[in-house]
Parts: structure tokens; C-alpha cells; sequence
């Protein structure tokens, strides 16, 4: 699309695709919330309790997911196990370090908090554009 001076507008990185995003501190999940949906994506949560994703999970379908990996004190691992199983790339946000993820998850990329929005952001639009 053109615009009135000639110059090409891109459409926003995540147009179309649906986001789950688990995060049990408010404010950071509504950050993250409305990063993603500037970037086009339709926010699918935040939710702060591993039954509400797992509800998202069964009802939703998801092009991608931001994890934090400790939910009110639960692990975010077996919502992290769906998703793989479904080939829905995802990315783990954490105030922890690398060390305390599970050894199958050591491939997933980490966003330790605080982290850069607007790189996640675009991770995932690389992540979704690739399946």
C-alpha cells in the first residue's frame, strides 16, 4: 500500500496472527499485551494460571505464545509440551536464569525480564513467518 506521498507502509509484523500470552505480573502483562497488538497481533489472554491457558489452548487456535515460565508459582512447562506437540513456536520470558529451565526447553529462546518489547516482537513475527 502507498501512501499519499509515495512511501510504501509495511503491515504491522504480526497482522493476523494470534498470540497466547501468559504473564502473572499485571503490569508487565499488559505491557506485553499491548506491544503485540500494535504489531497487528490479536492477544489471545494475558493469563496469569496454567488452567487458563490450558482452556486457550483447547478452544484457540494459536500461531504463537509468550510463556513466562513461573505462573503464580507453577510451571509453565506442560503448556510449553502442548504447544510444542502442536508445532506452535513460542518464547519464554523470565526473571530467572537459563539454568532453571528444563533441559528439553534449552532450545527455545529466552527473554529475560526486563526485556526489549519490540525484540520480542519482532522474534516472533521471524518465528511465525517460519513453520
Amino acid at each position: 500500500m502507498a501512501s499519499p506521498a509515495g512511501a510504501t507502509i509495511q503491515a504491522p509484523l504480526l497482522s493476523g496472527y494470534r498470540i497466547l500470552v501468559t504473564e502473572d505480573e499485571y503490569f508487565l502483562a499488559d505491557d506485553i499485551a499491548r506491544s503485540l497488538r500494535s504489531c497487528g497481533a490479536k492477544v489471545l489472554g494475558p493469563v496469569s494460571e496454567i488452567e487458563s491457558a490450558s482452556r486457550i489452548l483447547n478452544f484457540e487456535i494459536i500461531d504463537a505464545a509468550v510463556l513466562d515460565i513461573n505462573l503464580k508459582g507453577q510451571i509453565v512447562f506442560p503448556i510449553a509440551r502442548a504447544l510444542r506437540a502442536r508445532n506452535v513456536p513460542f518464547v519464554f520470558t523470565t526473571g530467572y536464569d537459563r539454568r532453571s529451565i528444563d533441559a528439553e526447553f534449552q532450545d527455545v529462546l529466552v527473554w529475560e525480564k526486563p526485556f526489549d518489547l519490540l525484540a520480542m516482537a519482532q522474534a516472533l513475527a521471524i518465528m511465525v513467518r517460519h513453520i
